[in-house]
């Protein structure tokens, strides 16, 4: 129902702290945008200047053609959905659904129609004559989204949803708004979360927010499989991308690099001749990793091992060197062992200065 254009959008406290500066983004109809970043690079802070509960101090923020930087919330065409609840515990489910169409003073006839075509779309039927005491937290989470719902706002937003939920209805409640955005596929959503889990399965984009600004966009695999920053590569995915430094020895279509830990690395992504003996972070993700003989890329002694049942983790080494494996299958027996891996070079990722040699 809505297309968003964020052009230099800038958030400052006090005129001297930044906390956000040059946003530019689009967002078109339909698009699930799903913000990630660490703990305070700002991501409901922009979710609260796109609802209107925060003021831009930079740049404009557009809806539909029409700036809307110093519009009222209430007149914005958007719903929130927060990280708490909010439910009026004296009132109904069917009432606080209704409250804010109420309010607006809309026919009771429409009122009615709205509220049990939301109670449908998330299953809350049942419960309609309860009171939010009465509901699980899974429920009381569905009643707010449909509180959302029944205004028919151009703009839903969502800031972390479910972090309030145990990890058995995080699951089932993500996979509620899944399907609800696959019954409303023209409406816009902006979705806020630290779970990576929920992002890579939700978004139609992922924006990861990241130094003051925008860090990458992309689909969940773009940013998964060509990350253009070790800062992406290591964020998005868990565990994280592995690095391990090294030198490249050889360019061309396949660029060969000689690890510090004695192994060697082949990449496919191309270098040239000026990148000899360029110092570069080799990037591997842990399930990418597979067990090797003469040829590896990387040596060492497990230490600790997790098995998962469908796969094992396999740690070398502790602190900021650590190196994770993750192997299909049960391993028990290789802990204290000393093992060789490697990697298919469509899978090596080559990173210099902190930026992707892919996206340079």
């Amino acid at each position: 129902m809505a297309n968003l254009k964020l052009t230099n959008v800038a958030k400052t406290y006090g005129g001297t702290v930044d906390v956000l500066k040059d946003i530019n983004l689009d967002i078109t109809q339909g698009e699930l945008i799903v913000f990630v970043g660490p703990s305070g690079c700002g991501k409901s802070t922009l979710l609260r200047m796109i609802a209107g509960l925060e003021k831009i101090t930079g740049g404009t923020l557009e809806i539909d053609g029409q700036v809307v930087n110093d519009v009222p919330p209430a007149q914005r065409g958007i719903a929130m959905v927060f990280q708490s609840y909010a439910l009026y515990p004296h009132m109904t489910v069917r009432e606080n659904m209704s409250f804010a169409l109420k309010l607006a003073k809309k026919p009771q006839a429409e009122i009615d129609a709205a509220v049990n075509r939301a109670a449908k779309m998330l299953q809350l039927e049942p419960y309609l004559d309860r009171l939010p005491k009465a509901l699980s937290g899974g429920q009381r989470q569905r009643v707010a989204i449909g509180r959302s719902l029944v205004r028919d706002p151009k703009v839903y937003l969502f800031d972390e949803p479910l972090s309030n939920l145990d990890a058995a209805l995080r699951v089932a409640t993500r996979i509620e708004i899944a399907q609800l955005k696959e019954q409303m596929p023209e409406r816009t959503m902006i979705y806020v979360t630290h779970d990576q889990v929920e992002a890579m399965t939700l978004a139609t984009r992922i924006v990861v927010l990241a130094n003051k600004g925008i860090a990458q966009v992309g689909s969940p695999l773009d940013l998964y499989e060509r990350p253009n920053s070790e800062f992406v590569a290591q964020f998005i995915g868990s565990p994280s991308m592995n690095l391990l430094l090294g030198k490249v020895v050889a360019t061309g279509a396949q660029t060969r690099v000689q690890l510090a830990g004695g192994g060697v690395a082949l990449s496919d992504y191309p270098t040239t001749e000026a990148d000899m003996g360029l110092s570069v972070n080799v990037g591997v993700r842990p399930e990418d990793f597979v067990t090797a003989g003469d040829d590896y890329l990387y040596e060492g002694t497990v230490g600790i091992t997790e098995a998962l049942g469908e796969v094992t983790l396999l740690y070398f080494g502790s602190g900021e060197g650590q190196v994770i494996a993750k192997l299909p299958g049960i391993h028990r027996e290789m802990r204290g062992r000393t093992v060789r891996l490697t990697a298919d070079p469509a899978k090596v990722h080559l990173f210099a200065n902190g930026v992707s040699l892919h996206h340079r």
